[in-house]
Formats: structure tokens, sequence, C-alpha cells
């Protein structure tokens, strides 16, 4: 089955954050392309923001390099940076280990679709430096900087 049909693959809402962080997220859904087509090496999922919505809490991954890449409607990627206007076409990538945080939020009225494609490492960490959070991916759970547990 090379073709997905997209439409059949199911549609993700729900957020691990722990509140409140999981706010900002609500309007944020998406579709594990590769999961479906039994792919390993690498996750590619198909990412819908609605009017407000973050695609995450602004963080950047150890072990874990990421791509991204509009494909319909506008949204601001933020940055250690700054702010670039995302449009359809707009690609990004960011390599693990570098400390530039990010993520995507929608301003715009309409919804923003995005595709996001990286490794799925089970021995990566995420920092979230806005927020006291991190996840240690290997022990399943995210923290508080100081590695309380949420």
């Amino acid at each position: 089955m090379p073709k997905i049909d997209v439409a059949a693959v199911p549609v993700i809402s729900h957020s691990g954050y722990p509140a409140p962080y999981a706010e900002a997220v609500a309007g944020r859904s998406y579709q594990r392309l590769a999961d479906v087509a039994g792919l390993k090496d690498f996750a590619a999922n198909l990412c819908r923001l609605a009017p407000g919505a973050w695609s995450s809490q602004r963080h950047w991954h150890s072990e874990e390099d990421e791509f991204v890449m509009m494909v319909a409607g506008e949204a601001m990627l933020i940055t250690d940076v700054g702010e670039t206007l995302m449009r359809p076409g707009d690609c990004a990538a960011f390599k693990a280990g570098v400390t530039d945080a990010h993520h995507l939020v929608n301003r715009s009225d309409a919804d923003a679709l995005f595709l996001a494609v990286g490794p799925d490492k089970p021995s990566d960490s995420c920092t979230y430096p806005d927020i006291d959070m991190h996840l240690p991916r290997n022990d399943g759970g995210y923290t508080h900087t100081d590695g309380r547990p949420y």
C-alpha cells in the first residue's frame, strides 16, 4: 500500500502535557502517516492547528532532528532568534542538540496544516526552556527541570 489514504488515518487530538501547559495545544490535531505505512526509521505527522493553537510548547530535542513544511494556511514560527511567518511551501529544520527552542503558533483565522518529519528515538529528551518542564523520554514522563515528576 504505497499510497496512504490520509482521510482514513486516525486523527489524534489529545496532549500529554500536564496542566496548565496542555491548554495552548488544545486546538492541535495530527495524523501519524509513517505509522500507518509501517515505517519505523522516522515519524511523519500531518498536523493541523486551529486558529489560536500552538503546535507544542517551545522545545528542543537532544537527539532528534526535526523538519517541518507548511502545507496550507499560515503559522508563526517562534524560535530563540525571533518570529518568522510560515506559508505553504515554507520549510524549517532543527538539528538535534541545538538549543534553539521552537514551535508554531496559528495567529490567523483559518486552520494551518504542516508536515513534521523526524526520528522517534527512545533515548531522546526534550527541554522546554520557557516553562519548568523536561521530558526524559527513556523515563517516560514529564518532570520539572530539577527532576521532580509532574
